[in-house]
């Protein structure tokens, strides 16, 4: 079975989850800053939740853009690697905005995490059907 060695879609996607994990990262920074707590929460729980948040991110990102990339590399259809990044940016970006603060409506931390399993799910079985 030949694949393809070369990337076109998923690295533009991973370089703006990257971006978006910098503001993440640097929004728990200046808070760490602004209520000098330098590790840990100390209690606090907006940092505690900024902190999971960008926690979140780093866990799941790694493996969603492995998978991507394997995908893309596999020959699966521009249109299934686009959606599939697609799923877990918006994914990404609802979770983050139904965490920024207790009175946030849970439907957008929910959506967040089902876009994001979705994604990784749909990557997984992606692989091992171009792989069979």
């Amino acid at each position: 079975m030949e694949h393809q060695l070369t990337l076109a879609i998923t690295p533009v996607y991973a370089a703006v989850l990257a971006l978006f994990f910098l503001h993440l990262s640097m929004r728990v920074g200046k808070m760490r800053q602004v209520k000098r707590i330098s590790i840990g929460s100390a209690g606090d729980a907006e940092l505690e939740r900024a902190a999971r948040v960008q926690g979140n991110c780093a866990e799941y990102m790694p493996i969603a853009i492995l998978l991507f990339a394997f995908a893309e590399m596999m020959g699966a259809q521009g249109w299934l690697v686009h959606g599939l990044n697609l799923a877990f940016l918006i994914g990404r970006l609802a979770h983050y905005h139904g965490t920024k603060s207790a009175d946030t409506p849970m439907k957008f931390r929910f959506t967040g995490m089902m876009l994001t399993f979705a994604a990784i799910a749909t990557g997984a079985v992606t692989i091992l059907v171009l792989g069979a």
